[in-house]
């Protein structure tokens, strides 16, 4: 009698069982460690998840720590609008040394003996609040004649950039010392703290650079609901790996949330307009999301009282 025998599972299918990718949606809010690139972060939750899909919402530098927004799957579709939300930094500024890079990654090419008094920091703090023209250091991912100006900065080509306006919404000194300090500022899209870091330096008749930087909220997510890599790599996974992940909606709490009726939600589901009712219904929004029994359907506009959708999730 011939007994049959299932074949052995040879390399090539085991390689396959193991790269299956999950349709998994959702936010890991990262505390991305020291001396990582943010896409080898997003390399690694990916990897972590089996995740079909990530991205990122906004490079933090491989110096920095902090908080950085990795979307898997359709929460890749929100990453707009976290990229827009507004930022908290924490840094420290090393008194008397000025770089290349405006942090500790360049040569020094300036150097001064002074060293501010307390009373002086405060009294020019307040000049970089508000809307302020800022320009971005020359090791910067700014596009100049089609390329990076880090790589021109690199080749040796002198990389002057054009201000720009930022938006800082505060500036607090948390820790002031003769050799540095440390300060914490609220500031929106676009501001680089590698500059602002130059320029107080230099509004103080002193040179300065940054010597940690730690990005503490971006948009909704900040380091109380963050995790670790070390946190994401010692969970089981599975369901206890994917109870870390926050969940789509966090993405978009900063913006105004529209609940939909049964009908309603079925026309926005296929891309469609719908007209919104009740007594509450916005007239206008320049920005919403739309949800139907708590499930995240589109983010879009409301104009004449009219929800129309720019992105659907498929959830």
């Amino acid at each position: 009698m011939t007994t049959a025998t299932k074949p052995a599972k040879t390399d090539s299918t085991l390689t396959q069982a193991k790269s299956k990718k999950r349709a998994i949606s959702g936010w890991i809010v990262l505390n991305k460690p020291y001396d990582m690139t943010s896409t080898q972060a997003v390399g690694k939750v990916r990897w972590l998840f089996s995740a079909a899909k990530a991205g990122h919402a906004g490079t933090l530098d491989p110096l920095a720590t902090g908080i950085l927004p990795i979307a898997l799957g359709e929460a890749t579709k929100a990453v707009p609008q976290v990229q827009d939300g507004t930022k908290i930094y924490r840094f420290t500024i090393g008194w008397g040394k000025a770089t290349s890079t405006d942090d500790i990654e360049g040569e020094v090419i300036a150097t001064s003996e002074v060293r501010p008094e307390r009373a002086a920091l405060e009294t020019v703090l307040p000049r970089f609040t508000g809307t302020i023209m800022q320009r971005p250091p020359a090791f910067s991912a700014i596009k100049v004649d089609g390329e990076r100006a880090y790589d021109l900065a690199r080749a040796g080509e002198q990389v002057e950039l054009v201000a720009r306006p930022v938006d800082i919404d505060a500036i607090e000194l948390v820790e002031h010392g003769s050799e540095s300090t440390i300060l914490e500022v609220t500031c929106g899209k676009g501001t680089y703290v590698r500059a602002l870091a130059r320029d107080i330096a230099e509004a103080l008749g002193t040179f300065g650079h940054v010597t940690s930087l730690h990005r503490a909220a971006v948009g909704p997510f900040t380091d109380a609901n963050a995790v670790t890599i070390e946190a994401l790599e010692a969970a089981e996974a599975g369901p206890a790996r994917d109870a870390l992940m926050a969940p789509l909606e966090l993405g978009l709490a900063d913006l105004p949330e529209i609940r939909l009726d049964a009908s309603q939600a079925n026309a926005v589901s296929h891309g469609n307009a719908v007209l919104l009712t009740g007594a509450g219904a916005p007239v206008s929004e320049d920005e919403c999301w739309v949800s139907f029994k708590g499930k995240v359907l589109a983010t879009g506009a409301v104009e004449f009282g009219q929800f129309k959708p720019r992105r659907v999730f498929n959830l």
